[in-house]
C-alpha cells in the first residue's frame, strides 16, 4: 500500500495493516534509501582505490571516469508499479535491483572485463547477476557489462546487505548510450524509424572504433613487452642530431645565447 504525507507531498511504501505511524514508516524508508546511498559509497571507495593504485603503480589507468546515481523515492515507486511489484520495502528490495547504480567508463574493450574481475575478486562483494551486453548487444545496439552485486553496509546497529548495479563500458559505448537516451527522452520513446536506423549504424561505428582502438592497445603493449628501445630525449644543446633546416638551427642557437 502507499502511505501519503499530504503536508509534504511524499509517498512512503508500507506494509498493509502494519499499525505503524507515518513517522515510523518515514524513518524506516529513510533508512532504506540511505542504505543504498551508503552501498554506493562503499563501491565508489573500492573503485577509487583501484584508480589511485593504477595512477601511481601501473603503466596506465584503465578507468577513465566513474559516476553514480541513486533513484529518487518517486522513481523507485514508479518502477515498482511498472513491474507490478507490491509496494512494500521487502518486495522493492527483492525486485528492484538498480536503486543504487555506478557507471565505470574504461579506455579499451579488454579493460571492461579486467575491472569486472577486480571488483568481483573483492572478498566482501558478491556478484548476484551478470549481463554481458558487450558480447550480446541489445537489439538497438546498446553495449555494456552489467553487474548486480551485494555489499555489506555497516550501520550503527546493524549490517545491511545492499544491492548495487555496476555498469562497465568503454568511452565509445558510453557516448552512444548517452546520446541514445537523450534522443529517446526527447521523443518520449516514439523515435522515427529512420533515426532508429541511424542509431543502429552509429552503434556499429562505435563498435568498430572500440575494436580498432583495442587493436592499437594490444600492439603497443606487445612492443613494450618485447623490450623495444625507448625514445631518448635529446640534450637541450644537441640540436645537430635533428633533421632541421640549418637556418632554423642557427635561429634556435642564437635564441639560446
Amino acid at each position: 500500500m502507499l502511505t501519503s504525507d499530504t503536508s509534504r507531498g511524499s509517498v512512503v511504501p508500507a506494509e498493509k495493516d502494519s499499525g505503524k505511524s507515518f513517522s515510523q514508516l518515514r524513518e524506516e524508508f529513510t533508512r532504506f534509501v540511505m542504505g543504498y546511498k551508503f552501498g554506493i559509497d562503499e563501491i565508489m571507495t573500492k573503485i577509487n582505490i583501484l584508480r589511485e593504485e593504477f595512477n601511481h603503480v601501473h603503466e596506465y589507468n584503465p578507468i577513465e571516469y566513474v559516476g553514480s546515481r541513486l533513484k529518487s523515492p518517486e522513481s523507485i515507486l514508479a518502477k515498482a508499479l511498472r513491474k507490478g511489484c507490491p509496494i512494500t520495502m521487502d518486495d522493492i528490495r527483492d525486485q528492484i535491483l538498480d536503486i543504487a547504480g555506478i557507471r565505470v567508463t574504461c579506455s579499451f574493450l579488454s579493460d571492461t572485463y579486467k575491472i569486472r574481475d577486480m571488483i568481483a575478486a573483492q572478498h566482501d562483494i558478491t556478484v548476484l547477476l551478470e549481463r554481458d551486453y558487450i558480447a550480446n548487444p541489445k537489439p538497438n545496439g546498446y553495449k555494456s557489462l552489467h553487474l548486480i552485486v551485494s555489499v555489506p553496509v555497516y550501520m550503527s546497529d546493524r549490517v545491511v546487505q545492499v544491492t548495487v548495479e555496476i555498469q562497465i563500458r568503454t568511452i565509445a559505448m558510453d557516448f552512444w548510450a548517452s546520446l541514445e537516451h537523450k534522443i529517446f527522452y526527447k521523443y518520449r520513446g516514439s523515435v522515427p524509424a529512420a533515426m532508429v536506423e541511424e542509431l543502429a549504424q552509429a552503434a556499429a561505428a562505435a563498435n568498430a572504433l572500440d575494436k580498432q582502438m583495442e587493436k592499437l592497445h594490444v600492439g603497443i603493449t606487445q612492443i613494450k613487452r618485447a623490450g623495444a628501445p625507448e625514445q631518448r630525449a635529446l640534450p637541450a644543446g644537441d640540436l645537430s642530431q635533428l633533421v632541421i633546416p640549418q637556418a632554423l638551427l642557427d635561429a634556435l642557437q642564437s635564441y639560446r645565447r
